[in-house]
């Protein structure tokens, strides 16, 4: 019986020694095919401090021609790849809100000495289009460009291209759009019907790219409508539970490794870490916003950060932590609210709306004002002051007030042009805002 039992465990034994090599195996495999480059060592030192557990991760869009990627454009495959898609995912502590904050491409914005890989060095330029900075020296001097500008300590990128962009939205099974009306842009052979389609592979990749046919056909637009679909993608995988399930991680993985640049500290075991720990995000905690900017003083054509509100955005993802709500706010249960919008930005009450769903109120509805108001206030109905109290020290309004025509048990929110956010929730509200659990039908030209 003892021997049955020593062979027994040398057999077990055996054969964790045998899966773990395995594992180990499939792990350099992966690791191996993606790309990847010494972000700390090609930067240097003089990088902006890191601040808190915030993690910013910069994801590019490269648009080169190289391998498979050919098809998209044989006769540009000695260019250098550019990024036409420039996105830094916000992670704020604890995992409670995350945010993609897009970068236009012709932003002009001064772009720093580079190193190469190989050694060599890019000139710097006083001002020129963000999207050059891949171009003189690939995706690290885009981090390096990004962090000089905003401040901003950058953890990671990723870089992927055509054919890897592809291959996530085929592994998610599709990701869901709508459009108001018939679509057909001949640059990229998009062609939709008019109402919701479920794309994936090569229509996707249609999708993204496509400017013409679309509302004005800007870049602007197109990132607009961009941010609407990296919402769905991301709610698509939430509600999939890839983020939960490591075999489907895994595959997604497989299916984009060789089409992955990264830094060389975002190691495959780093992005399933980061993965998983996004698992408790839902979908309404994910927001999409532009950087503030606006028309280049010197050429229509390209755009500038608008001042101060730039910096100030900045300075909030910079010094992000989870704020705790005051000690001594009133108790109670969340109500009812209706929002009303005298802040004059654009979606300012859907967004706050949507914050306040999160944390268990419910929105009987919301609208705009026709005049601007300066301060933030809360009125309410009969049985409804406890709520309307607590409401108030949630979004720093001051006292709330009764109002004898307010619908019993209903309270009624105005946020002005000083509204400060809800408490709790570090980033402010940004011009132009979406969230990927908006439902969105895109506006055909």
């Amino acid at each position: 019986m003892k021997k049955r039992l020593a062979w027994a465990a040398i057999a077990a034994a055996g054969l964790l020694v045998l899966g773990s090599l395995s594992a180990y195996g499939y792990y350099w495999r992966l690791q191996s095919a993606v790309h990847h480059e010494d972000v700390d060592k090609l930067l240097g030192k003089n990088r902006p401090k890191k601040l808190n557990d915030a993690q910013n991760i910069v994801v590019l869009g490269s648009d080169t021609r190289a391998g498979a990627n050919a098809r998209y454009g044989r006769g540009l495959r000695d260019k250098p790849p550019a990024s036409d898609t420039m996105l830094m995912l916000h992670l704020s502590p604890g995992g409670g809100q995350a945010m993609g904050v897009s970068f236009p491409r012709d932003l002009m914005v001064p772009i720093p000495p580079c190193t190469r890989t190989d050694g060599s060095k890019s000139p710097g330029k006083p001002v020129a289009m963000l999207n050059e900075a891949m171009a003189l020296a690939g995706p690290t001097c885009t981090v390096k460009t990004i962090e000089q500008f905003t401040h901003i300590h950058i953890d990671h990128f990723v870089q992927v291209d055509f054919v890897g962009f592809k291959s996530i939205t085929t592994e998610l099974g599709g990701v869901p759009v709508c459009v108001t009306g018939d679509v057909y842009d001949k640059n990229t052979g998009l062609r939709l019907t008019k109402g919701r389609h479920l794309l994936k592979g090569e229509q996707a990749l249609a999708y993204v790219r496509s400017r013409h046919g679309f509302g004005d056909g800007s870049d602007t637009q197109r990132i607009r409508r961009q941010q609407h679909f990296f919402g769905a993608m991301a709610k698509r995988a939430m509600s999939g539970g890839v983020l939960t399930d490591p075999g489907r991680l895994n595959g997604l993985l497989t299916a984009t490794a060789k089409s992955l640049t990264t830094d060389k500290q975002l190691t495959v075991a780093r992005m399933l870490d980061l993965a998983q720990g996004m698992r408790d995000l839902s979908a309404g905690k994910l927001r999409f916003a532009t950087v503030p900017s606006g028309p280049y003083a010197l050429n229509k054509n390209r755009v500038q950060l608008v001042q101060p509100a730039a910096n100030a955005f900045f300075a909030a993802l910079r010094d992000d932590r989870t704020v705790p709500e005051p000690a001594k706010a009133p108790k109670a249960p969340p109500g009812t609210v209706r929002i009303y919008n005298a802040s004059g930005l654009d979606g300012g009450a859907r967004q706050v709306a949507d914050e306040l769903r999160n944390r268990g109120w419910k929105i009987a509805g919301v609208g705009n004002l026709g005049r601007r108001s300066a301060a933030t206030f809360v009125r309410y109905g009969s049985g409804a002051r406890p709520q309307a109290d607590a409401l108030a020290a949630l979004v720093s309004a001051g006292r709330a007030a009764p109002r004898a025509k307010e619908a019993p048990g209903v309270v009624d929110l105005v946020i002005g042009t000083r509204f400060e956010g809800v408490k709790g929730t570090s980033i402010p509200l940004q011009q132009g805002e979406s969230r990927a659990s908006d439902a969105v039908c895109e506006k055909v030209a």
